[in-house]
This record gives C-alpha cells, sequence and structure tokens, in this order.
C-alpha cells in the first residue's frame, strides 16, 4: 500500500467520521459505533451487504461492508452517492456502461443516475451519502 492509496482510505473513513459526529443521535452521543461483524448481512443487487449506521435518527450517511460473490445486478440512485472502497479481490466495475479495472484500494465515487455493478470476486466498503434509502435503489 503506497502512501496516496492510504491518504485515500483515510480521507474517506475520516470523512464519514467527521459526517456521522455532525448531530446527537438518541442516545445523545456525538458519535456512533458499529462492529461490522455483528452485524448480519442482507441481500442486496451487489451481493450480501452488512450496514452499519442505519437508523432513523442518521440521515447523514451509511457505511456497508459488501461481498461481491461473482458480479451484480445493474442499477442506479437517483438520491444517494456511493463512496466504493475496494478492499480485497478484483475486477471491474461498470459505471454507466463502461468497464473500469479495480484491485485492492481502488475508490469509486458513483454519482446520482450512475448505472453501476461490480464485477468478480471483491469485498468493499461502501460509504451511502446520505444515509441509505431502500427505495432509492432503482432499476432499469
Amino acid at each position: 500500500m503506497n502512501g496516496i492509496s492510504i491518504f485515500v482510505a483515510g480521507t474517506i473513513i475520516g470523512s464519514i467520521a467527521t459526517a456521522i459526529a455532525v448531530g446527537k443521535n438518541s442516545s445523545g452521543k456525538n458519535y456512533m459505533l458499529a462492529q461490522l461483524t455483528d452485524i448480519a448481512p442482507v441481500q442486496c443487487p451487489c451481493g450480501d451487504s452488512r450496514r452499519a449506521f442505519s437508523s432513523p435518527d442518521n440521515p447523514v450517511a451509511t457505511l456497508h461492508l459488501t461481498t461481491i460473490k461473482t458480479d451484480s445486478q445493474v442499477h442506479y440512485h437517483k438520491k444517494l452517492t456511493e463512496i466504493y472502497l475496494i478492499q480485497e479481490g478484483s475486477g471491474h466495475m461498470e459505471l454507466d456502461g463502461e468497464k473500469i479495472p479495480v484491485k485492492p484500494m481502488s475508490a469509486i465515487m458513483i454519482k446520482p443516475g450512475c448505472r453501476h455493478r461490480a464485477v468478480g470476486k471483491m469485498k468493499i466498503a461502501i460509504c451511502v451519502i446520505p444515509a441509505f434509502d431502500p427505495s432509492d435503489e432503482c432499476f432499469d
């Protein structure tokens, strides 16, 4: 891992922590803590996803740890921006029909309206801004 990769990963994670710390949650604390290994995975168009910080009192951002088994289903979001950080594996991202090779420490920002999917066996950390809303998962 080179210095640029560490900087990018640290910036993404730092931004998530800063965004979530903006307001107090229902527990009265200025932070939220999640142990992703303790969160049960749910099926999603991408594979299996562990979704942290999903709660009614958090409209800011969520963090998903998603496992892509082979490939995911093409989808898009009307309101959500997603930042993907490839942690393990390799393959490619299909972004508005363009195939972009990815490997560990590749980071991609996917803006609203971009049709996307991951292809290959990968583990991806996904920052969703604003917080994930299942009604904003759209398919053609």
